[in-house]
């Protein structure tokens, strides 16, 4: 998915934009970049995070970084920032995009004889195509409208220039961002749980296509925003750190909600209740104070050494991740009736073997609440669920050995409660040879979080989306 944090200062910024960018860095990382400006220069530093972690690589540019106004990035994919001579000055450019339509985009620039210099490893620099396209307006504001207007999937920015930072959301908001506010100065951030320990406090959420400016002195807005937005459930459910909020709604007390959702609608009798670390936990706890039943760790996570088990490109080396990290508690496990709670079921691989994990640890049952419903559609927005097939979702793949196809019956297989969903889950729960197995209700996840249901990105559960 990827983050960015952004903070303009009456004094120097780079320890702010520093740590503020360090706290992104559970988004999903594979790359991470820092830009600086000062009267002279704009300063960029971009690295690798795919051996190490964002501190361990950055800390050592600080001493020669300086400037009052800076952005920072977690990114997915490509380097980033991109820094671009323009019409409008040097400018540097940080984004959490996903461009369907890229293939489109750079033949029409290669038409108007217009070149890139950049090359990510899936191709053209997304962010450098996005660079473009705000270079063909008169100014930043034009620039970022006719960008996302252009873009097919999801776009949220910060530029950094002369006249301080814009800041611009995605304009169906799926993708936050939130301004901070301190003495002396101004943040903007992907996650509000950058903001405490630097000791800014929440200002408000930027608003869907809505366009600030952010100067040392205050901020202005330049474009309001858009009526509709379709912010991603996921944040919630996986993406977001505990600690973080969204249009004012804390993670953790969403995953508590969804934990209670789960045990308000369950009969089982299990011994205690469990949570795949990290994000599984939250649902957990929910779940075990909703029904009044124990919540213990069979299992804790290895962190010194070993990373997020997505961070790693190559499946094998994810699987290999997974399983080395998560170390068993024996004691805890054998002969117990144990229930799991876990955000969500993508591709079911990693989660195969921690099953297996626990039966081969005496374990007598072994149940399974995800806290959403089951994905049956990749996500077109974000880089969530991308796999090379649909197929690869364990929702997919059900729905081909049920119906000899991959897309038949789609609407009511994401129907809670239809003959087509209790099939498709029943065969997803043989393949991961669990005790019993049950997704949450769309309406109940709704609910959770809080927000009116057309607000909401479901796509990847019903594939409800606006384009």
């Amino acid at each position: 998915m990827g983050g960015v944090f952004g903070c303009v200062s009456r004094t120097d910024c780079v320890n702010d934009l520093f740590y503020g960018t360090d706290y992104l860095s559970h988004l999903g990382t594979k790359r991470g970049g820092m830009a600086v400006r000062n009267a002279k220069e704009i300063s960029r530093k971009i690295h690798s995070l795919e051996s190490s972690y964002f501190r361990t690589k950055f800390e050592p540019d600080l001493p020669g970084l300086h400037g009052n106004t800076g952005i920072g990035v977690i990114s997915d994919t490509e380097d980033q920032p991109i820094l671009m001579s323009s019409h409008m000055g040097t400018f540097g450019l940080v984004t959490v995009t996903k461009i369907n339509n890229i293939e489109d985009l750079t033949k029409k620039a290669f038409s108007k004889r217009q070149h890139f210099s950049e090359i990510s490893p899936i191709g053209i620099n997304p962010t450098e195509l996005v660079a473009m396209l705000i270079c063909e307006k008169d100014s930043f504001v034009e620039g970022i409208v006719h960008a996302q207007a252009a873009i097919q999937g999801s776009c949220t920015m910060l530029i950094l220039c002369r006249d301080g930072i814009y800041a611009a959301r995605d304009r169906l908001g799926r993708t936050p961002i939130v301004i901070g506010r301190k003495d002396g100065a101004l943040a903007v951030s992907s996650e509000t749980c950058a903001f405490p320990n630097l000791e800014y406090e929440v200002d408000r959420d930027i608003g869907p296509g809505e366009i600030i400016r952010l100067t040392p002195d205050g901020y202005e807005s330049l474009k309001t925003p858009e009526d509709k937005m379709q912010i991603c459930s996921f944040l919630w459910v996986y993406y977001g750190y505990p600690a973080s909020s969204y249009e004012g709604i804390n993670v953790e007390t969403v995953r508590y909600r969804c934990g209670n959702a789960l045990a308000d609608s369950d009969d089982v009798e299990v011994d205690f209740v469990a949570g795949i670390p990290d994000s599984g936990i939250g649902h957990a706890v929910g779940y075990a104070n909703q029904k009044g039943i124990r919540y213990k760790r069979p299992f804790v996570k290895y962190t010194p050494t070993w990373p997020r088990s997505f961070m790693p490109q190559n499946q094998q080396m994810r699987d290999l991740v997974a399983r080395m990290k998560l170390i068993p508690v024996t004691d805890l496990i054998k002969g117990q009736r144990i229930l799991f709670c876990e955000d969500s079921i993508v591709r079911g691989t990693q989660l195969q073997d921690t099953i297996k994990l626990l039966f081969d640890r005496g374990a007598k049952e072994v149940h399974m609440r995800a806290a959403c419903p089951t994905l049956i559609f990749p996500c077109p927005f974000l880089n969530f669920s991308q796999s090379r097939s649909t197929l690869d979702l364990a929702g997919r793949r059900a729905i081909m050995e049920i119906e000899g196809v991959e897309d038949k019956n789609l609407d009511r297989y994401a129907t809670a409660g239809t003959q087509e969903q209790i099939q498709m889950v029943e065969k997803i729960r043989k393949r991961l040879n669990l005790t019993s197995l049950k997704f949450q209700t769309m309406d109940n996840l709704v609910t959770a979080i809080g927000l009116p249901k057309e607000k909401l990105c479901t796509h990847c559960w019903d594939e409800s989306s606006c384009f």
